[in-house]
């Protein structure tokens, strides 16, 4: 909250910058300028690559260092924690000279997509504990979960970090809602080898965080349809898988079921159509198909690494 405090304490950012007109119809990304210079471009790719690879770095010695889960902070949660302190710092100072962010160089597709996959790695990894369809485990899941228990610091800390970059810093509703996911998210990878890291509530109340994200963007960008649809698909994906993680009693498991359904029988017959009804599915058949195309992916890959490692 600190950090969210002094984002808004050295706002505004945008006021006098000239932003880039639009340039294509879906996913355009508004903030960003209009003639980016050398210096904008490179106080924001040398940002993201110095914060890319600090983390990095401490994760690979927190691994090597093979220590025991616990409840209080090792050194290098300290260490993770002032890195990711001192570069959001440095990109709020950064936004506030320079406003630029990478968002000027890659789509918006690349930033949605990779805290996108990131939700699905959560899935699989979390299979062999809370299951896949309503607290059943999928098959095949149990090697790669394994396999991305040992490596998804790394991808998750590319995703978050990644994502921090691509945006300059600013202080719409939507921005400040999605800074502060990615704070949370900063935080929960700073915390490896702590009790906290894997407490079953706090971890699901990252992946639920995103429909607060979603929504308020989705206001902004396409109205209350889509923000309807996002609230409703991982509104399902929580009752098909996550809420089986949390040692929830059968009632409050119904009760969650039949909320769902009467906000559904509520609203698409009074506020919308049976076509925007069909589409609350997305999401979850996007996160389910994804799911599906990864194991695929990964599961080679899985394969290939254990005989690389029995071989040496």
């Amino acid at each position: 909250m600190l950090l969210i405090g002094l984002v808004m304490l050295v706002g505004p950012y945008s006021d006098d910058v000239i932003l880039a007109p639009d340039k294509m119809q879906n996913f355009w990304y508004k903030w960003q300028l209009a003639e980016p210079t050398f210096w904008t471009r490179f106080t924001a790719w040398g940002g993201y690559a110095s914060h890319q690879i600090a983390a990095w770095s401490i994760i690979w010695y927190a691994q090597h260092k093979k220590p025991k889960y616990s409840n209080n902070l090792h050194d290098f949660n300290i260490i993770a924690l002032l890195i990711n302190a001192v570069f959001v710092g440095l990109h709020i100072i950064q936004t506030k000279i320079w406003y630029d962010a990478t968002a000027q160089d890659v789509h918006e597709a690349t930033s949605f997509g990779s805290v996108t996959l990131m939700l699905v790695f959560i899935l699989i990894m979390e299979n062999q504990r809370r299951g896949m369809f309503f607290g059943k485990r999928a098959p095949l899941l149990t090697e790669v979960g394994q396999f991305l228990r040992r490596y998804h610091g790394y991808y998750f800390s590319w995703a978050i970090i990644y994502t921090f970059w691509y945006h300059p810093v600013e202080i719409t509703y939507g921005h400040l809602l999605g800074t502060f996911y990615i704070l949370l998210l900063m935080l929960q990878g700073s915390l490896f080898f702590t009790r906290m890291h894997i407490n079953r509530g706090w971890t699901v109340f990252l992946e639920l965080f995103v429909v607060i994200h979603g929504m308020a963007v989705a206001i902004v960008k396409q109205g209350e349809v889509a923000t309807a649809r996002f609230f409703f698909g991982f509104f399902l994906i929580f009752i098909i898988t996550q809420m089986h993680g949390l040692k929830m009693k059968l009632w409050q498991q119904l009760a969650a079921v039949m909320s769902c359904a009467v906000l559904m029988a509520w609203y698409y017959p009074a506020y919308s159509t049976i076509e925007e009804f069909y589409r609350a599915f997305q999401v979850p058949l996007m996160e389910y198909g994804l799911l599906f195309f990864m194991l695929l992916l990964l599961w080679p890959i899985y394969k290939v690494s254990s005989l690389l490692s029995k071989s040496s």
